[in-house]
């Protein structure tokens, strides 16, 4: 039972079906591997090259000697300390216009929130 597949497809069917080819395909066929051979890229040529990703670092000291470059790689560095109040000059917290918070200090005076600074 061959469930969700594809039209057409069936997933026991693995007989291996015969080309039918054209009158000719031989001879374009041959032309066709003339051409990858003279490019080379055929087949049996890619089988002797080197694969190469391209994703080399390059060597800048050898072509920039008046420039000095770093290869060393630092330390990585601890979490940074959170900066946290400890003092006592805020004393609370004001809101002067919609969802705009301000912090009072110890010299300020609260009023001056409560009017918006309207005066």
């Amino acid at each position: 039972m061959t469930m969700h597949l594809v039209r057409g497809m069936s997933s026991i069917n693995t007989k291996r079906r015969k080309q039918n080819r054209k009158p000719g395909w031989e001879k374009a066929e041959a032309a066709h591997n003339a051409w990858l051979m003279k490019n080379g890229v055929h087949p049996s040529q890619l089988k002797n090259k080197e694969k190469s990703s391209g994703a080399s670092i390059p060597n800048y000291r050898a072509t920039r000697s008046t420039i000095k470059t770093s290869d060393t790689i630092t330390a990585i560095q601890g979490k940074k300390q959170t900066n946290e109040y400890t003092g006592s000059y805020i004393t609370g917290i004001a809101q002067m216009h919609k969802s705009n918070s301000v912090p009072v200090g110890r010299g300020t005076d609260p009023k001056i929130y409560a009017q918006m600074r309207r005066n």
